[in-house]
């Protein structure tokens, strides 16, 4: 049965954005010209394609249209630095919490909040609300006493990564994985390219994330994970894994119904989301792999 991961509200979503990316002083006949080329990739994509993907694929159009797209480099390097100087404070509260694993979920969760694909811009002030009450946020109970069991038996675990930025709170929340499981095998997947504000093996090693775990890049630049655009290692590590912790919704959009042992944290970004997880906007999900309804 074709696992169907691409929505209507996907499907409007991605064309809507579209003009935006036309520059201001093209000619009309060319905004035509890329508008119906991005209406043909949407067209024909196969059902079972998440939004990532065809935006990666649409993305290439506007290469070969407009030049380079936009250059995350300055913003990837500002927010990773944002986070390193918030590091301390936070894992002092993750240190005085009753719970330091859920606590340091709680706060990966707000971290995902810096999404340059799904918002124009992140706002710093609205970021320091959700760190600073990233203790409300709620958190899945039988699916987090799923994940503690997984996590304390797990020989091997990949841990998926999604932004820069974010990718501080990743290397607290790996940090308390090893506590609770001091032998299993930690890698880390980064892009393995530019993709919008994500982050690669460069973002790990400003944070200091390689010095929690094995580090590599997935091969592709694509703004998620979908399987057929790994390299060989990225699938060896993927394939091989007894668990696996997949950051951010174009992570859960391209892994969704795998049926790997996968646990998905992601911050609700969309009003899709919003209607299928009954949940807020800006809300953090913690979900499992076997408990998705589609």
């Amino acid at each position: 049965m074709e696992q169907i991961r691409l929505h209507p509200e996907c499907i409007s979503c991605i064309v809507r954005k579209q003009l935006d990316h036309c520059p201001e002083e093209a000619a009309l006949e060319t905004k035509v010209e890329y508008m119906q080329r991005v209406l043909r990739l949407v067209a024909d994509a196969p059902r079972s394609a998440g939004a990532p993907l065809i935006v990666y694929q649409i993305g290439k159009v506007q290469e070969e249209m407009f030049g380079c797209r936009r250059d995350f480099t300055d913003i990837k390097i500002h927010f990773n630095e944002v986070m390193l100087a918030r590091e301390a404070e936070i894992l002092e509260g993750t240190e005085r919490a009753e719970d330091p694993l859920k606590a340091a979920i709680q706060y990966a969760m707000v971290g995902n909040y810096i999404d340059f694909g799904a918002m124009q811009n992140v706002d710093e002030k609205y970021l320091d609300e959700l760190l600073g009450s990233a203790s409300g946020q709620p958190v899945d109970e039988a699916v987090y006493r799923k994940l503690r069991r997984g996590l304390a038996d797990a020989g091997r675990i990949v841990y998926i990564t999604d932004n820069c930025g974010e990718i501080v709170l990743d290397k607290l929340l790996i940090r308390r994985m090893r506590m609770l499981n001091p032998r299993g095998e930690i890698t880390v997947l980064t892009r393995g390219g530019q993709a919008l504000n994500d982050a690669t093996v460069e973002d790990a090693r400003q944070t200091g994330l390689d010095r929690e775990a094995r580090v590599i890049g997935n091969g592709s630049d694509i703004a998620g994970t979908c399987w057929e655009y790994l390299s060989a290692e990225a699938q060896e590590a993927i394939g091989s894994a007894d668990l696996i912790f997949s950051k951010g919704q174009a992570n859960f959009e391209t892994m969704q119904g795998c049926g790997r042992n996968i646990f998905y944290l992601f911050m609700c970004k969309c009003a899709r989301f919003e209607k299928r997880f009954q949940t807020p906007l800006y809300q953090g999900v913690l979900l499992h792999e076997d408990n998705l309804t589609f």
